[in-house]
């Protein structure tokens, strides 16, 4: 079985377990430290199926899970897994939620896949091969003008540091003065948009590791730019040390990419 195979099948029977539990949950924790993080008990199902069934077919991989913790095996293979992500969407009955699995070959996305249960969606990519959204190639939008493009923005509010998102809101309102529409679903589901070519971007300066390896080979096998925030390359280096490290980042189509990275570096009015 190939790795898109793996990840296909692994994702479809993880929007079975998903969708179970959907409208159906029975308790919400807050994670110690971050308001805005939010854990269920179907967090945890979905995140140690796929875990185990990782550790099934590839068992001298290393996995990265977002609720499991890391799974050393010292090997160059590392599969990132987010069992929910949109689990503050998901715990109130929001169908904006997704699943995500990525690998990284020597600290380079290769593989990934995306699961929307609500909407009965695989997708996936592997390096050269393409993205495919239940079997349909996915191309990212050829819209030139950032004016004339809806862009999605996730945004997390900082209550240790306030004055972080007082900063992130003026560069942001740059952002909205410089599109057609902000959308913000806060999870993957955003990222699927650009894929398709319905969103010209998406952008976030609040997420981890989880969040993005599945997502950045499906962009870019969709046409995409992947960077951070600031148009820089993002680094998946030492993945295993990286569990606690923000990371920011920028997706879109080429041509919209390059105009959001223009407003981003304007200097402040």
């Amino acid at each position: 079985m190939s790795y898109s195979e793996f990840i296909k099948q692994a994702l479809n029977d993880s929007s079975k377990i998903a969708s179970k539990h959907f409208n159906n949950v029975s308790s919400v924790v807050i994670k110690t430290g971050d308001n805005n993080q939010v854990l269920t008990e179907t967090d945890i199902t979905v995140g140690n199926y796929i875990v185990d069934a990782v550790q099934k077919a590839y068992p001298d991989h290393n996995i990265v899970d977002e609720e499991a913790g890391i799974i050393d095996k010292n090997s160059d293979y590392t599969w990132v897994i987010d069992p929910i992500d949109g689990t503050s969407n998901f715990a109130v009955g929001s169908p904006q939620y997704g699943i995500i699995i990525g690998l990284l070959h020597n600290n380079k996305p290769v593989v990934g896949g995306v699961a929307l249960p609500y909407y009965d969606e695989i997708i996936t990519a592997e390096k050269g091969n393409g993205a495919f959204c239940n079997g349909k190639r996915m191309q990212v939008t050829k819209e030139p003008r950032l004016l004339s493009s809806l862009v999605a923005y996730g945004i997390d509010g900082h209550q240790e540091n306030p004055a972080l998102t007082y900063e992130e809101c003026e560069v942001f309102a740059r952002i909205v003065l410089g599109v057609r529409n902000i959308r913000a679903s806060g999870n993957v589901s955003d990222a699927t948009m650009v894929a398709k070519g319905k969103y010209g971007a998406y952008l976030n300066r609040t997420s981890k590791i989880w969040d993005i390896v599945g997502q950045h080979i499906i962009i870019e096998e969709a046409g995409g730019i992947v960077t951070d925030f600031f148009g820089k390359p993002i680094d998946y280096s030492n993945p295993l040390t990286k569990t606690s490290t923000n990371y920011t980042f920028c997706i879109g189509a080429p041509q919209l990419h390059k105009q959001l990275q223009e407003i981003i570096h304007q200097k402040s009015t």
